[in-house]
């Protein structure tokens, strides 16, 4: 799966003693976004046949902020594939460095890089946040995760967060 979102929280579902399920559930929900992202970019990628298939492999967080932060679809498909192509190289490329690193570094942690993704992630989240009420559901959805973390194995609170912004959404509408 190329979202790194997923492929993180499976690997730290697992790395915090969570089960196989856990991590895959984790994974797959936060998976599911991607689909969502997909339906908004259908109008401005307007792709069809084997184009598809490769637009849907970078239908992820950063590919989509960026097509959708352009105001002509000639820019939006430029900016979706532009993204897409290299942060699919670079992940990968980085995937390999880091796999071949293990055998250089005694202690990743050392370097702090564990803080990356969760930055990253803040990062990309962070500009949806100056409204309200995603304000409010996102410091809703922290204090729950917090609240069931000391009694639930790792991952179930994200799951547990997820239902719950689905519920809100279903009956906010």
């Amino acid at each position: 799966m190329f979202t790194g979102a997923s492929q993180l929280a499976f690997v730290g579902v697992i790395g915090a003693g969570g089960g196989p399920w856990a991590g895959a559930a984790t994974a797959a929900l936060l998976g599911t976004r991607n689909a969502l992202y997909a339906v908004r970019l259908t109008s401005l990628l307007k792709v069809s046949g084997a184009r598809r298939l490769l637009a849907a492999q970078l239908v992820i967080d950063e590919t989509t902020a960026m097509a959708i932060a352009r105001d002509e679809p000639a820019q939006s498909r430029f900016a979706f594939y532009v993204t897409g192509l290299a942060i699919f190289s670079l992940w990968n490329l980085g995937t390999l460095v880091g796999a071949l690193a293990t055998h250089a570094l005694p202690d990743p942690k050392v370097l702090g890089l564990d803080a990356a993704p969760p930055a990253a992630f803040l990062a990309l989240l962070a500009p949806r946040l100056r409204a309200r009420e995603p304000m409010a559901i996102a410091l809703a959805a922290a204090l729950v995760a917090l609240v069931c973390l000391p009694f639930v194995p790792a991952g179930v609170p994200l799951l547990v967060v997820a239902v719950l912004v689905v519920f809100y959404g279903a009956l906010s509408r």
